[in-house]
């Protein structure tokens, strides 16, 4: 798209406008390497920036966004849930997942969206997964947990789902979200989850965890080499989780092709273009191009 301007891009060449993403932590986010290329790409007059905003100051910042008229913004940890009370309006996808990632702004209203679901399934679609009768191990319950779900539930054919989380009542909620949506999950606890792993054609890593460089929580005597180890941490890119996976010599899906399918999605809602995927994803990977 780059020298093809569209006539909507030209339209808004000249209104500078701002966008930005809320979280704690935010110094990992590449984010806004990915939107302002995406932004330069095709002639915007626009600005990313990141926002640390821890949880007690939530309330506040948003007020502040809403003040200084920001056009858009995304929303990470810890902040997908605990936004929704301060959204004027939820999109189809955010009311399904009952978390909210993306949020336009239009003329002082908030209109929340969740891009993480269609963000997520589009890697597992892309490569012709079947889930037809599809095991499934879902680590963690936070608000990406929530969009998964959502998305999973989409699909047919799944067997079951196994949600292991540090704590059986937050775990319980998306169990009962799964059980909502037509889904059947129950609980493990984290100490079982490597017995939960081996049995399972699609394990998913919904946490943190891997952010700073941790060790996996599933080693490789783990992982079958049949199955699809999925971890939605895209930095660093190669998670410990992602070697583990390699070294089982199982399918591998990086938490960056989640990042770039929903960063594209949510491009297009703020500005009705459609992204320029080749420009976002040479901001993620530079001459190299994408890690084997």
């Amino acid at each position: 798209m780059i020298g093809l301007i569209s006539a909507q891009a030209k339209s808004m060449q000249n209104l500078f406008k701002t966008y930005c993403i809320i979280g704690d932590p935010i110094d990992h986010s590449l984010s806004p390497a990915l939107h302002n290329a995406a932004f330069k790409s095709v002639g915007l007059n626009c600005a990313y920036i990141a926002f640390r905003v821890p949880k007690c100051e939530l309330e506040v910042s948003l007020g502040s966004l809403r003040a200084t008229n920001i056009s858009g913004f995304n929303v990470t940890i810890p902040h997908k849930v605990g936004i929704i009370p301060y959204i004027d309006e939820l999109d189809p996808s955010a009311k399904k997942a009952n978390a909210v990632n993306t949020v336009h702004c239009i003329e002082g209203t908030f209109k929340g969206y969740n891009t993480d679901v269609q963000g997520f399934i589009e890697p597992l679609h892309k490569r012709r997964v079947s889930f037809n009768g599809m095991k499934i191990l879902l680590i963690g319950s936070g608000g990406a947990a929530r969009a998964i779900i959502a998305a999973l539930s989409n699909e047919k054919g799944i067997s079951h789902i196994i949600i292991a989380n540090r704590t059986k009542k937050k775990a319980d909620e998306i169990i009962t979200m799964a059980s909502n949506l037509g889904l059947s999950a129950n609980f493990t606890r984290m100490e079982y989850l490597g017995e939960h792993a081996l049995k399972s054609d699609l394990i998913i890593n919904s946490t943190p965890s891997g952010m700073n460089d941790e060790q996996s929580i599933v080693d490789y005597e783990q992982i079958s080499k049949d199955s699809i180890v999925y971890d939605i941490v895209y930095s660093p890119m190669v998670t410990n989780l992602i070697a583990q996976a390699k070294n089982a010599k199982a399918t591998v899906i990086y938490g960056y092709e989640m990042l770039l399918a929903q960063g594209s999605k949510a491009f297009e809602i703020w500005t009705g273009i459609t992204a320029p995927v080749e420009a976002m994803k040479k901001a993620l990977f530079g001459p190299f191009g994408e890690p084997l």
